[in-house]
């Protein structure tokens, strides 16, 4: 019985040293937090798989107010975005967070700001993206995102430095609408039937234009969109993002 006890604490020691290995991640989410559970599952899932019990990793969540971000984007202030994200990865940081991520796509758009004002890394999500597009083999991809993401090049720059064609859609009406059903739909977890047959109606435009793979950059399109619905393969930004996080976090 003594011999049984010491094996099982020489374990549960082994468990706690493994766990102090894992490095603490920042995540900043809340835009929107139904996509920020996506990360959060994802990444203790992952964690989970990898040592093949229920061991989670260190993380720490700051939600930020979606509703304060978005008016602050309508009124194209995003000085203020930048110094909502800032303040949060500074939070995070003293919490011993040894890196960071925004927990959507949009927020990158400030990224260099905040990037500047903290003293830790934030892991890039079109960096992340670019990386399992470039194992797949695939050199043209559409995306799709807010309207942010697809008239703007941050995002979309960072993958096409990685050899990587990257197709948007070309009419202003059809960006509007995407970014409509964001907005008023899916982060407020409503996906609509009519909406869910636009959206597949503009990828296949850009599928039929070339693109070989899906790019859903915004991070609640995986809410709405399945791999099952489409014929060629998709990039869940969460899902490469969160794989960056669960590297990082494992060392």
């Amino acid at each position: 019985m003594e011999k049984k006890r010491i094996n099982h604490l020489h374990l549960e020691g082994l468990e706690i040293e493994f766990f102090l290995k894992m490095r603490k991640l920042g995540l900043i989410g809340g835009t929107s937090w139904h996509s920020s559970i996506e990360y959060y599952s994802s990444i203790n899932q992952s964690i989970n798989d990898h040592f093949g019990d229920n061991t989670n990793p260190p993380i720490v969540l700051y939600t930020l107010n979606q509703s304060q971000i978005h008016k602050y984007q309508k009124e194209d202030k995003w000085e203020e975005v930048a110094k909502m994200l800032t303040n949060a990865a500074l939070d995070l940081e003293k919490a011993g967070a040894e890196a960071v991520m925004f927990c959507a796509n949009t927020p990158h758009k400030v990224y260099d700001t905040v990037n500047d004002s903290i003293n830790v890394p934030i892991l890039h999500i079109a960096e992340a993206t670019a990386k399992s597009i470039i194992s797949n083999g695939i050199k043209i991809v559409c995306f799709i995102g807010t309207r942010f993401t697809m008239e703007e090049s941050y995002i979309i720059d960072k993958i096409s430095r990685n050899g990587v064609e990257v197709l948007v859609p070309k009419k202003t009406s059809t960006i509007e609408e995407l970014h409509r059903i964001i907005q008023e739909e899916l982060t407020f977890g409503i996906s609509k039937d009519s909406s869910k047959e636009y959206v597949m109606s503009s990828l296949d435009k850009m599928i039929s234009q070339g693109a070989k793979g899906v790019i859903l950059g915004c991070t609640e399109f995986p809410l709405m969109i399945a791999k099952e619905d489409l014929s060629v393969p998709i990039f869940n930004t969460v899902k490469c993002h969160s794989e960056a996080a669960v590297k990082f976090i494992l060392g």
